[in-house]
């Protein structure tokens, strides 16, 4: 097994770690990665900006793909904000709950945003 470093600032290209492409971009890398059973360091070294939406994106969906223990093994972060942590903890906890049950969740997503 080899370890992978995502430099995130190279990958986006910027400090702004905004965009779902580039989000998907940084998924894609980290999904081939555990495919192959490598461990995927996450380096947020010189991001100034994250969002939930480049984040949901990056690394939300690897719920879907992925068992929690495969996620947690195989992926860690480094250089990373506090305040971006604790984004990044939000971001999972919702996607696990997403990916256990989907159908549960977009009826109550349907459900507020239906309501006046």
């Amino acid at each position: 097994m080899k370890e992978m470093v995502i430099n995130i600032f190279n990958t986006v290209g910027n400090a702004y770690c905004v965009d779902v492409e580039d989000g998907n971009r940084v998924y894609e890398l980290i999904k081939k990665a555990l495919d192959d059973k490598n461990y995927v360091k996450l380096n947020f070294q010189n991001v100034e900006v994250l969002t939930s939406a480049f984040l949901n994106t990056a690394v939300g969906q690897l719920y879907r793909d992925f068992d929690e223990q495969t996620v947690k093994k195989y992926l860690s972060v480094q250089n990373m904000l506090p305040e971006d942590q604790v984004l990044l903890k939000r971001v999972t906890s919702t996607a696990k709950f997403y990916y256990k049950n989907p159908d549960m969740m977009q009826e109550s997503i349907n459900e507020i945003l239906e309501e006046d």
